[in-house]
């Protein structure tokens, strides 16, 4: 059995058939399976280029972009186009008409374009897009011409439909890609662009993907089960075609026009139209249940996108605006390009190469027995692993999940590559064998169906391998971010009715109060209990970050995300006793909560005090390494990596400072998108010499990565939330309204923010989660800069951030205490103290050097000044203060900034020499707000 719908053998047609080999060479590729190995090793490069894509991911701009279209663009549509031209031919009984010229010609085009989309992306060269979208849409778009003739040529043919569903969807694509390059342009306003986002993705993966499987489905299912086409199947199809094109064009209709609730019926109209195709697929597995690596794998993909679809109506029908919808579905591409459209392919490629490969029964069955090494084992890791990066898990956990899933798609790779390689060994054996046959002997019987399958044990025994190398690999990753897990109650310090209790004598009853997180408070913020009393507190979060609720005694809730709520048993209370958020910098951000024991023998701290430390012995800090034990309002010190910092301390040898230099606005004339994953990381940095903190970071450094662009840019962020507690991101380059894009996201999570750089200068870009001092002294800051217009070029361009640091212990993060107190341990440029005095920046004399510097505070003020140096230019938040050719003969010696305020000054040295540059508020200098420029010839 192969391709041919009717399930009843090989035919002249078909490239597993002897009689359609006939002209080839003995024992070597047909012609047809020939141009199936050069067209689809195109497919596998794609994929392999997806696969070095997750591996560079974080050093690439716009990733998720990249690798979603990585695979959808290159490996999906050149599957769909190759495919689709092969299956048109077999139901129609034209052989040959799907390859030659012009559909090399096609496939050139289309993979041309393709290129050239993704490389004008990344290079921010929206010409290049325009041109790639063009040519991509006119490959495809000749393809449905193509397929159009076809179905003029051939004779009436049972299963013409599936046809038209590649007509369809080859019809539907050019406007994907046009919708696509409208949004690659740029300059939309966010609810436009939110509407062409959605209407985008409903085209190419609904319409241009979803059309080209549902159609193909049609007769390679059954196939691929070795059963007869259900009676109907012909039918259904002819009946669900128009209710797909109809439910999806009036679901992309809503996304242009009207309201997100509008385009869920749509989408509903679209899963009822799939429905109706896809009930002969149910009544087919049923009769022949699926029992290969290719059946199942299609069958696991078709089930995630009826959730998909299901969630994505849920979206529609929930959202309050586009925007809304936009930042949601993000959620559902690891569903839908992962769980459907890559299962369902490699499914597909897994039951066709060895058809393809050719080479006679013994060869197409040791090309199967290749693909289907360990595949149930395959399939279990692959699914349970998607379905753990589609939870709400910690971002490490995440990590190492994706990490199986791509081991996933490796092993299939290296799979296909065996297959070939076996099969052209059996070909050759074959050859010997063939040689040796009587002349006039019959031709070779076609390959006999599979076994029925692996047994019951070794199907077991694959699942529990697949599962248990993704529970051990969450494991894993819980284990790396062992701070991401809830806190675990501890003891209490003097029995079962902890030190609370005060010796009071127990009253036998039981006393429940509701506490509820509001913001940065508990509310109520007092509870009384009577003395003797047990205490239950019922904690509810009701606010937008994770937290806890942690008293003296050592007695603790978890996490609490959002929405979730949990009791604590405080035991016996005789005294009164104090709580607090232990998430850092919480409880200094008022986060507290008393515990006021009432009547005869309460009040007061009693003999069973634990002097104020919390369950992680950190006072209240909750173990993320903040320096002091000091009461709320007071500096800290004990512990602190304070004691190591020496200001004139040299770093190790071959130290290397952060290289300050700012490369030029990417792209030509005329607005551009630049799209930026920003994955928040906890990493444990050197600081200064002899220092490390815990910093919490975008993109793994403090200060975060430097965006720059011109006036009329739009600027495309994805945040990725791979730390342990809450976090977000304010753009002050953009105006708009903060309640959304602003908002914290817990562990695990993203959110797309996007914005129109309408305004020049440089801007400060910082997480804005409370306590915001906090999350911003301990790293969560960086700067996006904005041309003004007919900005002159320069020899050399810096950029310097200027931030504090309240150092904590060593390897911990900043003392929230001293944060509190504003005294700063040390203040740097660059995110580390002196550097530019070890490494420092370089310029040659009579260069005209320009120094953009940015305060991003959070508290001192910065007064960049370069000792023997004079500004001839100063630029200070949007404006020219001086220019060389204004009147007079004026100069500057300081650029004065506020904190989360910037500009830029312009300089040349007149000799060579050091030219210390500091910032002037001198006591900041002495703690490491300094550098040099080392200026030669």
């Amino acid at each position: 059995m192969t391709t041919l719908p009717t399930g009843h053998g090989p035919s002249p047609q078909d490239p597993a058939s002897p009689r359609g080999r006939g002209a080839a060479p003995s024992g070597a590729p047909s012609p047809r399976a020939a141009w199936h190995l050069g067209a689809n090793a195109v497919v596998a490069a794609w994929l392999a280029l997806f696969v070095a894509g997750t591996l560079v991911h974080p050093f690439v701009p716009a990733a998720r972009w990249l690798l979603v279209h990585l695979l959808l663009l290159g490996a999906v549509s050149n599957a769909a186009v190759i495919w689709s031209g092969h299956f048109a031919a077999s139901v129609l009984r034209l052989p040959e008409s799907d390859r030659g010229t012009p559909a090399v010609l096609r496939l050139a085009l289309l993979n041309a374009g393709a290129v050239a989309v993704i490389g004008g992306m990344l290079a921010g060269a929206w010409p290049a897009v325009l041109v790639g979208g063009t040519v991509v849409a006119g490959a495809v778009a000749a393809h449905a011409v193509h397929l159009v003739r076809l179905l003029r040529r051939a004779l009436p043919a049972r299963f013409s439909a599936t046809v038209r569903y590649y007509v369809a969807a080859s019809a539907l694509l050019p406007a994907g890609a046009a919708l696509g390059v409208v949004m690659a342009r740029g300059g939309l306003s966010g609810g436009s662009a939110a509407r062409l986002l959605v209407a985008h993705e409903m085209v190419n993966l609904l319409g241009w993907v979803g059309l080209t499987v549902a159609g193909t489905l049609v007769t390679l299912w059954p196939t691929m089960l070795r059963t007869r086409v259900a009676d109907g199947a012909e039918k259904a199809a002819r009946t669900a075609l128009p209710v797909l094109v109809a439910g999806l064009a009036a679901a992309v209709g809503a996304a242009l026009t009207g309201p997100p609730p509008l385009a869920a019926a749509g989408v509903a109209a679209y899963a009822a139209g799939l429905a109706v195709a896809a009930a002969p697929w149910v009544r087919e597995a049923r009769a022949r249940p699926p029992r290969s690596f290719a059946t199942w794998s299609v069958a696991a993909g078709c089930a995630w996108l009826a959730g998909s679809l299901a969630a994505l109506t849920g979206i529609l029908l929930t959202a309050p605006s586009w925007a809304a919808v936009a930042e949601r579905v993000p959620s559902l591409t690891a569903p839908l390009a992962a769980g459907w459209i890559a299962q369902v392919l490699l499914g597909a490629l897994s039951f066709l190469a060895p058809v393809v490969l050719g080479g006679g029964p013994a060869a197409v069955r040791a090309a199967a027995a290749e693909l289907d090494r360990a595949w149930v084992a395959r399939l279990v890791a692959a699914d349970a692993a998607l379905l753990v990066c589609v939870l709400p898990v910690p971002g490490t956990v995440r990590v190492v999940a994706s990490t199986v899933l791509l081991a996933t798609l490796v092993a299939f790779l290296v799979l296909l590559a065996r297959a070939a390689v076996r099969g052209r060994r059996e070909r050759r054996g074959g050859r010997g064998r063939r040689g040796a046959a009587p002349a006039g002997a019959a031709p070779q019987a076609a390959p006999r169906p599979r076994p029925a399958g692996p047994d019951r044990h070794r199907v077991l025994g694959g699942a529990a391998a697949g599962l248990a190398a993704v529970v051990l690999a969450v494991a894993a990753g819980g284990a790396v971010d062992v701070r991401s897990l809830p806190a675990l109650p501890r003891a209490a310090a003097d029995g079962a009715d902890g030190a609370g209790s005060a010796g009071v004598a127990p009253t036998g009853r039981t006393t429940t109060v509701t506490v509820t997180v509001r913001g940065m408070r508990f509310s109520p913020d007092t509870v009384e209990v009577p003395a003797g009393n047990r205490l239950v507190i019922e904690v509810r979060n009701a606010g937008t970050d994770r937290h806890d609720l942690v008293l003296e005694t050592g007695a603790r809730t978890g996490r609490l995300d959002p929405g979730e709520r949990q009791s604590l048993d405080a035991g016996v209370v005789g005294r009164d006793l104090e709580g607090w958020c232990s998430v850092v910098g919480h409880r200094q951000a008022g986060m507290v909560l008393a515990v006021r024991a009432t009547g005869p023998g309460g009040g007061g701290a009693g003999g069973g005090d634990t002097g104020g430390g919390g369950a992680d012995g950190h006072g209240g800090h909750g173990g993320h390494g903040t320096g002091g034990t000091a009461p709320r309002g007071a500096a800290g010190s004990a512990g602190s990596a304070a004691g190591a910092f020496d200001p004139m301390a040299e770093p190790a040898a071959g130290f290397t400072a952060r290289d300050a230099q700012l490369p030029p606005a990417a792209g030509g004339p005329g607005p551009r998108v630049h799209r930026r994953t920003l994955t928040v990381e906890e990493v444990e940095r050197e600081v200064a010499p002899g220092v490390r903190q815990t910093l919490w970071t975008f993109g793994g450094t403090a200060p975060g990565p430097v965006l720059r662009g011109r006036v009329g840019d739009t600027f495309e962020i994805t945040l990725v939330n791979d730390g342990s507690i809450g976090h977000s991101v304010d753009f002050h380059a953009g105006a708009l309204a903060p309640d959304r894009p602003m908002r914290t996201i817990g562990p695990g999570r993203s959110l797309t923010y996007r914005f129109t750089a309408t305004r020049s200068g440089v801007w400060m870009y910082h997480c804005s989660t409370m306590p915001m001092s906090l999350h911003i002294a301990n790293g969560m800051f960086g700067a996006v800069v904005v041309d003004p217009p007919g900005l002159p070029s320069v020899d050399r361009e810096y950029l310097l951030v200027q931030s504090e640091m309240y150092l904590g212990r060593q390897g911990g993060t900043a003392d929230a205490d001293k944060l509190g107190a504003e005294e700063p341990d040390a203040v740097v440029f660059n995110g580390y103290a002196g550097q530019y005095s070890h490494d420092p920046l370089t310029a040659r004399v009579g260069e005209r050097v320009r120094v953009w510097v940015l305060d991003a505070g959070p508290n001192r003020s910065s007064a960049f000044h370069v000792v023997g140096g004079q500004f001839d230019t100063v630029y200070e938040e949007g404006a020219y203060r001086l220019r060389p050719d204004g009147p007079g003969s004026g100069g500057a010696q300081v650029l004065g900034l506020a904190p989360a305020s910037g500009g830029f000054v312009e300089l040349f040295f007149p000799e060579t020499g050091t030219y210390p540059f500091v910032s002037h508020v001198m006591a900041d200098a002495e703690r490491g707000a300094l550098g040099a420029f080392a200026v030669t010839r």
